[in-house]
């Protein structure tokens, strides 16, 4: 009888681990994209359920097909009534009708398409089941040792866990083979069939230089988010596993992402720049200017809309001086583009007391911004594209006049 007792308690406790394999268990960590240094970890190779982290990989394989001409981004993919049927967050697109592949990246980047993440994966492999085992040999390929996929989703699958750590390989690698489609992680808004789609990664929106990659959630997950961040030249990858809500997986990352940018040397832009005696020529497009007579004399606040928070920097100098020419260089070399942007020079402190004067011009679009430096860089001028502040304090009138 105690023989049998005790089969009966192992046998049960046999299933239990079955049924669940994994749970929704806290973890962090922060990488230097570059080095690959490790900034920040905890329970980092602790297994999780991605949830829609997922679709990074599925997107890695999207990416893989446009590169090797498998694809292009106006093949049309082909609605199953099996992936039409996926649940939401889904677009809801009727079986039969076709999507490009462009619109797929958008689909599943912004509004985080289930269906769209299905219909892919059957175009791909013709059964999502074998594109999942494509997905996971190459996550093993990437390093990704402790990750197994079993759809292209994240739908709840108890055999689909990853870590951490595996997730920031998986953005390491998207930025280093496909740096020519990693514009796709910072879209925030597209339209398809006549409905408008916003990104659900506020932090996007939110957070200087977080400018890519992915949100999460399943119920059995929590709430997941990888992020890609660049301040001075320094990009970092952060990944937050298991948060309890959107608003505080957002507060965790920020908060990583901070220390991490303190520890390297960078800092956020204030909300206030000097551009003192440097005169603006044409009016800023996409903003408002409000005078405000302050204890310092005369100012103006800018305020830009979402299309022109966007700016470039050009360098960081020992100088302001050297800093406003640096910025003035860059404007007069691209005025098609640059022109009417708000030059600025932002300082940052290091830990050492010497202070650096970085060289900014404000009130770009994204592609404006992206544009300029890619044209800069033609011209050997050193240039990093940002996300700007929502308004900014003048310290002079003639900046705008």
């Amino acid at each position: 009888m105690a023989r049998f007792t005790v089969a009966v308690v192992i046998l049960l406790l046999a299933l239990a681990v079955q049924v669940r394999p994994a749970e929704a268990k806290y973890a962090s960590f922060i990488m230097d994209a570059d080095t690959g240094e490790v900034l920040h970890a905890v329970n980092a190779d602790t297994r999780n359920y991605p949830a829609s982290l997922t679709k990074m990989m599925t997107l890695y394989k999207v990416f893989e097909a446009l590169e090797s001409g498998r694809w292009s981004m106006n093949t049309r993919l082909r609605m199953s009534r099996r992936a039409a049927g996926q649940p939401p967050s889904k677009i809801g697109l009727p079986a039969g009708k076709t999507i490009s592949v462009r619109d797929a990246i958008l689909a599943l980047t912004i509004k985080s398409a289930n269906d769209i993440a299905a219909a892919v994966a059957e175009n791909y492999s013709g059964k999502e089941w074998k594109f999942a085992k494509e997905m996971t040999k190459t996550a093993r390929r990437l390093g990704m040792d402790r990750t197994t996929f079993r759809n292209a989703s994240g739908l709840p699958n108890r055999g689909q866990l990853s870590t951490a750590r595996d997730m920031s390989k998986l953005a390491r690698a998207l930025l280093r083979d496909f740096p020519q489609h990693y514009h796709f992680f910072s879209q925030t808004r597209f339209e398809f069939a006549g409905k408008s789609y916003k990104t659900h990664n506020k932090l996007l929106l939110s957070y200087d230089g977080a400018d890519g990659f992915k949100t999460g959630y399943i119920r059995a997950s929590g709430f997941n988010l990888v992020t890609s961040a660049k301040r001075d030249g320094r990009r970092l990858i952060g990944v937050v596993f298991g948060a309890n809500s959107s608003r505080k997986r957002n507060r965790l990352m920020a908060k990583f992402l901070d220390r991490a940018f303190a520890s390297l040397g960078s800092a956020p832009a204030p909300v206030m720049a000097s551009a003192r005696d440097i005169p603006t020529p044409t009016p800023l497009p996409g903003s408002t200017a409000q005078e405000d007579q302050g204890d310092g004399g005369p100012r103006r606040v800018v305020e830009f809309d979402k299309h022109s928070r966007w700016g470039i920097q050009v360098g960081a100098f020992n100088r302001s001086a050297q800093a406003e020419t640096m910025a003035l260089k860059a404007r007069s070399t691209l005025p098609q583009l640059l022109d009417g942007g708000i030059v600025s020079i932002v300082p940052l402190t290091k830990k050492n007391g010497t202070t650096l004067h970085r060289a900014r011009v404000y009130g770009l679009s994204k592609r404006e911004a992206y544009r300029a430096c890619k044209l800069l860089e033609r011209r050997r001028i050193p240039c990093m594209e940002l996300r700007g502040p929502q308004s900014m304090e003048m310290a002079s009138l003639n900046a705008l006049d």
